[in-house]
């Protein structure tokens, strides 16, 4: 009777106690693009969720850390929200090079985590079985690129251009040796720091070589908005893949002249896909009807405002669900999803299979035809 009591204080403490979720978001710094988008569909997430009750009458509280795309920041924030914050899972960061460090971090803390960075080695079940991934890998997105300009476009003379983070240079690595694999000539690649004014050397040397396309690999869209009007400078016809990003709205603010942005093409999804008629899936349509005049999708992307919407709901979900907020019961739930019908895409994770992006809704979109972050297909698809 002794244990009993001192059991059941405890009891309904966790049971009334805050859900606290963690944030590693870099929303400031020449990464931030993806993170304030992130951020929209976090906040807007916590607050519907809250309005309706909360998760079994728990209020989420998001603990954010601007982490300005820094893996020391990173670090020091996960370690805060560990053991200072004591929060109950962690969705972040936004960032690969970041995610790299923390990582490790937070799989010896089994601290539930759920990323959307897309290097392939920070999703591994063995070394780390607490961190899912909500967004397609690298490889996924790299096999888009790939596949759009060697079998749609039929480009093969390539230049490659990533940053110098560590998604950049991994990304770009990655990026040539499976080009050269496919029989593609990759002729000029290169990591530039993101913060770099000129880019003719750059830009000179790839046309020097030849390039029929540049693929592009940086979060950085002042650094992509560079490289569009440098090629304008130059009087060049060449076509930009790669990069989410390259179809961020504050692109539109940050060329020099609208037609600078034509002719890029970037990695989009099927939810945030329309067809010809401007219709959008309708799962896609009911969350743009569920946000209007509450989030602003003018200067950001679909995905990112919803897969951060996903996150929330993923950790809500667990506890909803399994009536508990510890580690492992979170983790559990997590691993038993099957085509959970998310906004973003459609989740299926597994103890040994953590991430959940189906490749087949990954396509190339037309970076500049954004509306309400949504987008057209690429030129070229049947």
């Amino acid at each position: 009777m002794g244990a009993s009591a001192l059991g059941m204080p405890a009891l309904a403490l966790a049971a009334s106690e805050d859900l606290k979720i963690g944030w590693l978001a870099a929303l400031t710094g020449p990464s931030s693009a993806p993170g304030v988008g992130f951020n929209r569909g976090v906040e807007f997430a916590a607050q519907a969720i809250n309005a309706a009750g909360g998760v079994k009458g728990r209020k989420i509280v998001i603990v954010t850390r601007d982490t300005q795309g820094d893996p020391t920041k990173a670090v020091n924030a996960a370690q805060e929200m560990i053991n200072s914050q004591k929060v109950h899972a962690i969705w972040g960061p936004t960032n690969s090079g970041e995610s790299l460090a923390v990582t490790p971090i937070m799989a010896r803390a089994k601290m539930p985590n759920i990323h959307p960075c897309v290097i392939d080695s920070l999703v591994n079940t063995d070394k780390y079985p607490n961190a899912f991934r909500i967004s397609p890998s690298n490889s996924q997105w790299d096999d888009a690129c790939r596949n759009y300009c060697l079998k749609v476009q039929k480009y093969s003379k390539i230049a490659v251009i990533g940053d110098t983070t560590g998604y950049g240079v991994s990304a770009t690595k990655a990026c040539v040796a499976n080009f050269k694999k496919d029989g593609a000539e990759v002729v000029y690649s290169a990591n530039i720091d993101a913060t770099q004014a000129d880019m003719s050397p750059d830009m000179t040397r790839a046309r020097d070589a030849g390039a029929q396309v540049i693929v592009i690999w940086s979060v950085s869209t002042g650094m992509e908005a560079r490289l569009f009007n440098t090629r304008a400078h130059m009087g060049w016809d060449v076509a930009f893949v790669g990069h989410p990003s390259l179809a961020s709205g504050e692109l539109r603010t940050l060329v020099e002249k609208p037609e600078n942005w034509d002719k890029v093409y970037a990695v989009g999804y099927k939810s945030a896909s329309y067809d010809v008629n401007g219709k959008l899936p309708a799962h896609s349509q009911e969350f743009l009807d569920m946000v209007k005049g509450k989030v602003s999708l003018e200067d950001t992307l679909y995905w990112w405002v919803a897969a951060g919407y996903d996150a929330i709901e993923l950790v809500a979900k667990a506890v909803q669900a399994t009536g508990s907020s510890q580690s492992k019961d979170i983790i559990e739930y997590w691993n038993s999803l099957k085509a959970y019908p998310g906004y973003f895409g459609t989740y299926t994770y597994s103890p040994t299979i953590h991430n959940g992006y189906p490749t087949e809704e990954v396509v190339m979109s037309e970076a500049k035809s954004a509306r309400n972050g949504t987008f057209a297909l690429a030129p070229g698809y049947q």
